[in-house]
């Protein structure tokens, strides 16, 4: 009988979506419940008339010198709370005063000298806590700003260039225009620009004011040059939004970027611009079909601008059209070879679309460009995990972390490709790094509790496999884990429960029911085990493990028909599994078929040589067969290869009865 305990790590690619909490481990008590309605308060009032009269009164006994009676007290009162820090504050006031004989004099001093130490120790360790706590999360929020700092300069990069862009076409339509109309444009496109400007300042009021003057002056007839200036103040007014997020501000021009839009739209079709601002007022409206639109539609109208390219791939990921997203990301980076959030994003297409070779060479194009691009070698780390090499992953894992040291996603996976290569104690340095930050994250402490077991720390391997458990009970996979290592810790009836539970959990998860089927069968218990084994055998008929084990359990009930067929559908599976080929030559013999048996040892032994038990049996069997001459072979090739074996006595008595 075999039992395969792997425990397969799995790693939480969606780690992207968790926060970062600080690095002290919270240990959570829970509140009193308060009464609701008139007569919870009252009640509530009473308690707290009640505690101060306590208090008071054990300051009085404190000072006259009666010292238990203060504590009794103060015993009852933290008994109800001990989280009463002011009665304990009074109470090691009481403990440290001084009780020899003629110091009552003194004890109102002393009394309020000693809680204001203990107070003052409170303070000073509450600040301490705060102050790590703080700096935790300082780090961690300044390693998220650094990276979205450098994402802000790419876009303010691309921004300049766009504007850059938009000024040549102004200065074309110029170009053509009467001197009269030039002066004309000219004015307006002032008005635009220092419209911006003012909104760029925060004047909303006066950047409204200068774009009303400019739409208001726009010379009639010069649809194009009417529709280029309404795009401009649309994307002006969709830039502030996007800087003053969640402002009145920001819902008041909203729709004024869009109304601007829309006209621009209306005025001349051919223009890009104003497609490409109701995009992107769609996409963060979540009206992604919609932003895909005029996305697309932004590119067609202008194929050279990178931008448009960029974001049409991105609302194309989002839709899950990967090849098409590869394509306007390759054609980004084709228009600008620099931009390196589109190779980042380029990547992600190509590893969506299960090509982790060409992947790698665009997240490596992207920190190529810029080296502290921290969520590019993240990716670079993924991708070789993927590609099972983990010490390559390790490499770029270990980049990420030096730029961003305090992050949570990083740590996880650093820890997690460690695991994969079987570095253990790196990977549980590591996790707890990671719990340090977010002490409750589910995942990381379901790695730990792999990690804990796979370092033969099955009672710690308990504690993170509960605290997984508690996070999400309906894990099967968490409360499977949280059997084993009850079960390898001794804790065989909390495993049962554990494996029972898992199991119901989730009908097709095998594990949990052919561990569960295997204790019943060490504890004698076979009925159980076989029906549990037969669950997992109507999920997976071909499976070697619960094979395996059904025909243990039919061959301790001398059951030998029904054990000798899960034998041999056990060897179906691995048909070189020496163990269950053994076992499948005893049930041959208990069922009173030596002949198959006889094949099936030499079998055995043609694939583990040194296999005494089964050498020993295979002379035995010879006998029964009355085969003498191979029956005296293999026990004296047993006794010469192994004099020390177990079962020499019996082998050299069959011998010397040949």
């Amino acid at each position: 009988m075999t039992k395969r305990k792997k425990i397969i790590i799995i790693t939480a690619s969606v780690v992207a979506l968790l926060a970062v909490i600080g690095t002290v481990i919270f240990f959570l008590t829970r509140d009193k419940e308060e009464d609701e309605g008139a007569g919870g308060s009252r009640s509530s009032t009473m308690n707290d008339q009640r505690r101060s009269n306590i208090m008071r009164l054990a300051e009085n006994y404190a000072q006259a010198g009666e010292y238990n009676r203060a504590l009794d007290l103060l015993d009852g009162l933290l008994i109800d709370n001990p989280d009463d820090e002011e009665a304990r504050a009074l109470q090691s006031a009481i403990l440290s005063m001084d009780r020899s004989p003629g110091s009552s004099s003194n004890n109102t001093d002393a009394l309020l000298e000693a809680q204001r130490r203990f107070l003052e120790e409170q303070r000073r360790q509450n600040e301490a806590f705060a102050s790590n706590l703080q700096r935790s999360a300082s780090e961690a929020s300044n390693s998220r700003a650094s990276e979205a700092e450098a994402e802000a300069a790419a876009a303010r990069r691309a921004a300049a260039e766009a504007e850059e862009a938009r000024r040549r076409a102004q200065e074309e339509e110029l170009a053509r225009a009467s001197r009269e109309l030039q002066e004309i444009m000219r004015r307006i496109n002032n008005l635009v620009t220092d419209g911006k400007a003012r909104l760029a300042a925060g004047d909303l009021p006066g950047g409204t004011q200068l774009f009303e003057e400019a739409r208001r002056s726009l010379p009639a007839g010069e649809n194009r040059f009417q529709s280029q200036t309404l795009a401009n103040i649309a994307d002006a007014y969709y830039d502030y939004q996007a800087a003053n997020p969640n402002t009145a501000g920001a819902r008041e021009v909203l729709p004024k970027s869009t109304e601007h839009a829309n006209e621009a739209v209306r005025l001349d079709a051919t223009q890009a611009l104003p497609h490409y601002v109701l995009g992107r007022i769609a996409r963060d409206a979540r009206q992604n079909d919609r932003a895909l639109a005029e996305f697309r539609e932004a590119a067609r109208l202008d194929p050279n601008n990178y931008l448009y390219a960029y974001d049409l791939g991105r609302i194309l990921f989002i839709a899950q059209r990967y090849s098409e997203a590869r394509d306007a990301f390759q054609n980004a980076v084709r228009l600008h070879p620099d931009y390196e959030q589109a190779w980042y994003n380029l990547g992600g297409a190509l590893r969506a679309l299960n090509r982790p070779d060409d992947a790698l060479a665009a997240y490596r194009q992207a920190v190529s460009i810029r080296s502290d691009y921290t969520a590019a070698h993240r990716e670079i780390g993924r991708t070789l995990v993927a590609k099972n090499d983990t010490r390559g992953a390790i490499e770029s894992f270990n980049r990420a972390l030096q730029l961003a040291p305090n992050d949570f996603r990083t740590l996880c996976e650093l820890a997690a490709a460690h695991s994969q290569a079987g570095s253990y104690t790196e990977a549980e340095s590591l996790f707890t790094r990671a719990l340090q930050i977010n002490p409750s994250d589910a995942q990381t402490n379901y790695n730990m509790a792999v990690v804990k077991h796979e370092l033969r720390k099955y009672t710690e391997a308990i504690s993170f496999a509960r605290l997984a458990v508690d996070a999400v009970p309906s894990n099967s996979v968490y409360v499977y884990t949280l059997g084993l290592a009850c079960e390898m810790a001794g804790a065989n009836d909390l495993a049962v429960t554990a494996y029972r539970t898992a199991a119901s959990l989730d009908p097709r998860y095998m594990r949990p029911r052919i561990n569960l089927g295997s204790l019943y069968l060490t504890r004698g218990n076979y009925s159980d085990a076989i029906s549990v084994l037969n669950e997992a055998y109507a999920v997976e008929p071909a499976n070697f493990e619960v094979n395996n084990n059904l025909g243990a359990v039919y061959a301790k009930q001398e059951n030998w028909s029904y054990s000798i067929v899960h034998f041999e559908r056990a060897l179906s599976s691995r048909p070189n599994d020496a163990t269950a080929m053994f076992n499948l030559a005893r049930a041959y013999v208990a069922s009173g078929n030596p002949e198959r048996a006889v094949s099936s040892y030499r079998d055995v032994l043609r694939l583990t040589p040194n296999n005494w038990d089964a050498m020993f049996e295979l002379g035995k069997t010879c006998v029964t067969l009355g085969q003498n001459t191979e029956a005296r072979r293999y026990l004296q090739d047993l006794i010469n290869s192994n004099p020390n074996y177990s079962q020499r006595a019996e082998a050299e008595r069959i011998l010397n009865n040949l």
